[in-house]
């Protein structure tokens, strides 16, 4: 078996197909066997060994020392072969490693391997591009970050007002949440001139109908798209009408997985291409399909761009909530969830976050318990959903960009 106690142990595995003398190699070079067996450098039998004798040319005198004879080659071979085996049987995580390891493990590779490159908001990232993170939520398990606190009731209450439809920050900053007031002020700030400060411009949106409808609204973003679709209808002479009600894609998915579970089609998306240039923040999280097996709902999604030490706590929340709530309406368990990033990046004025957030051991298994059972998948509040068995280190704080 495969054991690893602490970031500075030992591995060891055993087994009829690893010979013992594998042992001691693996003793000799327990952080390059992990490196390797991580980052699935280790597709197939061939790419194994060509790791291993990569791995002879690391500065570290008993690896050269040992992996220049041959015969002893062969047994490395096998030994990283055998681990990524298990690696593979474990859905990409080391038996025993904390859910949250795969996420600093990319956070580091990103800050000191990442492209870096020049962005939408002029800041500037290092990035990577296609990235998979699985996450199990058996036993209400929830992918809270340990190693920095997560705001998760904000996280909650966007999921909860995207499945409103609504696209006003109105109803947000009524919550005091604040994560999409910064387009809409900086939206204000350029066509008036007036650079008000975002207490003030949210303290406007709340007590001045006019105001909210001008200033407050995000576009066709997220929600719209998921619960009022457009959808348009022939008048004759080539004409269309758009219909006053659009197409509930997140009621069609849970009428789907409750009458065809098996369906390859469980998807929604808010990436509607013809209104792209309408919304203050094309989607970010855009495109989630939901798989049942055996009783179990796992869901995947995919996000384009990813803001790695900022965005993505949230993201990784609100979708195991998703998956969570769909679940239960669909009176099945919840099964795993699949994250697929696209561009993944960090922003350079967030080197305070990373390098104090990559020395934090992650710890804990919080829960997440949802109380009662709703009609239906919109009539979730937000008391119905309580965390626990969490305890973070501390709030790490990072500029947002624009």
């Amino acid at each position: 078996m495969f054991e690893q106690s602490g970031r500075d142990e030992r591995i060891r595995t055993s087994g009829p197909c690893v010979p013992n003398a594998v042992l001691y190699q693996a003793e000799l070079l327990p952080d390059l066997l992990a490196f390797a067996v991580q980052r699935m450098w280790c597709v197939d039998y061939m790419a194994v060994r060509f790791t291993v004798q990569a791995i002879a040319s690391e500065p570290c005198k008993s690896a050269c020392v040992i992996l220049r004879q041959p015969d002893l080659v062969e047994h490395m071979t096998r030994a990283v072969y055998h681990l990524h085996n298990i690696w593979l049987e474990n859905d990409g995580l080391i038996p025993g490693q904390h859910y949250e390891q795969q996420y600093l493990d990319l956070m580091r590779q990103i800050w000191t391997q990442g492209d870096e490159r020049i962005d939408r908001t002029g800041v500037g990232t290092r990035a990577i591009f296609g990235v998979t993170m699985r996450f199990d939520l058996a036993d209400d398990a929830i992918p809270l970050l340990t190693t920095k606190r997560v705001f998760w009731k904000t996280a909650a209450r966007e999921m909860l007002w995207f499945l409103t439809g609504d696209t006003n920050i109105r109803e947000l900053v009524k919550q005091k949440v604040h994560i999409w007031t910064d387009w809409p002020l900086d939206k204000y700030r350029k066509e008036t001139g007036e650079q008000l400060d975002r207490d003030t411009f949210e303290q406007r949106i709340i007590d001045d109908d006019v105001f909210a409808a001008k200033w407050g609204d995000l576009g066709p973003v997220y929600g719209k798209q998921w619960v009022d679709w457009p959808r348009y209808m022939p008048v004759g002479e080539g004409l269309y009408r758009r219909e006053e009600k659009g197409i509930n894609q997140i009621a069609l998915l849970i009428e789907g997985i409750r009458n065809n579970p098996g369906s390859r089609r469980h998807i929604f998306t808010g990436w509607n291409v013809a209104e792209l240039d309408q919304m203050a923040l094309p989607p970010c999280h855009k495109t989630y399909q939901f798989y049942v097996s055996g009783g179990k709902l796992s869901g995947l999604l995919y996000q384009r761009s990813c803001d790695l030490g900022l965005g993505f706590a949230f993201n990784v929340f609100s979708a195991a909530m998703l998956i969570r709530m769909i679940a239960q309406q669909c009176d099945l368990e919840p099964g795993e969830l699949v994250w697929n990033g696209g561009d993944v990046h960090l922003y350079l004025n967030h080197a305070d976050l990373v390098e104090e957030q990559i020395t934090r051991e992650p710890s804990g298994a919080p829960k997440l318990k949802i109380f009662g059972k709703p009609d239906s998948i919109f009539d979730y509040e937000i008391g119905d959903f309580e965390v626990q068995d969490y305890e973070p280190q501390s709030h790490i704080s990072a500029p947002v960009a624009v």
